[in-house]
């Protein structure tokens, strides 16, 4: 597993875990940093992690309306939290990380979606990513 793609792993934990116990995002990264400090062989794999949910929270309410905007009748609140979080960082990366390839976001989301989400989830995340791809710029 790559570096960029434990670090989008780590970055859906923090998110994940800051929906699930409804504290900010900047608490669940404090104790993530906190746990990085202690585990220097996890440091590749941080640096890109804090990028991506500095991101996140920098980009946080145009994301989430591209998400009710794309998501044709689901709700934010209705979607899994995991499936929020990953599409949360498939969108930063597709529109506000040049160095990622839209392909590259859009499948390492769909990947993330089938190991940690419903069955139907890695269609759902597809399919939202490549229509909010379709009307970005190209990486």
């Amino acid at each position: 597993m790559s570096a960029r793609t434990k670090a989008r792993k780590r970055a859906i934990d923090i998110l994940y875990a800051a929906d699930v116990r409804q504290s900010t995002i900047p608490e669940s990264l404090a104790i993530e940093a906190q746990r990085a400090a202690n585990e220097p062989a996890r440091m590749a794999s941080w640096l890109y992690a804090r990028d991506i949910i500095d991101g996140v929270v920098d980009h946080r309410e145009e994301i989430d309306e591209l998400i009710e905007t794309y998501s044709q009748g689901w709700s934010l609140k209705r979607m899994p939290v995991v499936d929020r979080a990953i599409l949360r960082i498939g969108i930063w990366e597709i529109l506000f990380n040049d160095a990622v390839p839209h392909a590259v976001a859009i499948d390492e989301a769909v990947e993330a979606a089938k190991i940690l989400s419903t069955d139907d989830s890695a269609g759902f995340v597809n399919g939202l990513l490549g229509r909010i791809a379709q009307t970005a710029p190209s990486a």
